[in-house]
């Protein structure tokens, strides 16, 4: 097993380099002794072991001798630049102090989640009502279409006319489509409305089994032809096999709650302001998926 050199907890060195406190007498017992000191700042063994487990994936003390010294010496440089960065002020620079408390905010967040969900595993009862309200809410048809994509309005139109001529809409897409399903022929395979942007949705929600757009579709992406090729029920996978996944959203749910309820109590002034910043940023892009 190789372990890389890249050191991944540069937050935590750096967390820790900014809390840096003066040398103090050294009463610690042998097992709690840390496993390296740089400039007065410990490297505490509890790092080190947490270190070893989310980097080679195992205790230290299943890694051999080299593979130690090689996560100890990683650990050490990330202390010496971390420290580095605090004396040349990077850690008061905006990026860096708003990472630093984002890191720290999402670190305690998550320890927070843990703790509160630790005595509260969803019950059976749990597990099926939330099964039972994602299924209700699934979409019941799902469809399976193939498309070609083009930039133009009078490309698309030219393509529908040829194939109203008999021309095969397979060897159009691969020929003409400049979508990567043009390889498959255009074929998207099944797919639910949700998963495509509005219009291309629309239409194919529109056509009947075998049916070929009559005019051109226009999305964000370019220009459509699409042939609907078959729709079916939507397969609902059992509870045993989605169980984990139903177990998670139960769990946020849950959480969710507890944060409700803390919100109750907080005092909480909000100084955001009604008018949206001013940025020539470009605009998010669309999280639909590319039909």
């Amino acid at each position: 097993m190789k372990i890389s050199n890249v050191f991944p907890f540069a937050v935590l060195a750096l967390l820790a380099a900014c809390s840096k406190g003066g040398p103090t007498a050294d009463t610690t017992k042998p097992a709690d002794k840390p496993v390296a000191t740089v400039n007065g700042t410990p490297i505490s063994r509890a790092m080190f072991e947490y270190y070893a487990k989310n980097t080679a994936g195992k205790p230290a003390a299943e890694l051999t001798a080299e593979q130690r010294a090689q996560l100890l010496d990683n650990l050490i440089r990330g202390e010496i630049i971390a420290e580095e960065a605090v004396k040349e002020g990077l850690d008061k620079t905006t990026d860096t102090a708003s990472l630093l408390s984002l890191s720290r905010l999402e670190i305690l967040q998550q320890a927070g989640a843990t703790h509160y969900l630790e005595d509260k595993k969803p019950t059976d009862a749990e597990l099926k009502a939330e099964y039972d309200a994602q299924v209700a809410g699934m979409p019941k048809t799902q469809y399976h279409a193939r498309h070609i994509l083009v930039t133009s309005q009078d490309a698309a139109q030219k393509i529908i006319d040829e194939l109203k001529k008999g021309g095969k809409f397979e060897d159009l897409a691969k020929k003409d489509s400049i979508d990567s399903s043009k390889d498959q022929g255009g074929d998207l395979g099944w797919f639910t409305p949700t998963n495509m942007v509005k219009p291309f949705a629309d239409a194919v929600q529109s056509l009947k089994k075998g049916e070929i757009t009559q005019s051109p579709v226009q999305s964000q992406y370019g220009w459509h032809v699409i042939q609907l090729v078959d729709t079916r029920d939507t397969p609902v996978p059992p509870l045993d096999q989605v169980k984990d996944r139903v177990a998670q959203l139960v769990e946020t749910k849950k959480f969710r709650a507890y944060q409700d309820e803390l919100l109750k109590t907080a005092k909480v002034e909000k100084n955001l302001g009604t008018e949206a910043p001013k940025t020539d940023a470009p605009k998010p892009a669309a999280t639909t998926t590319t039909p």
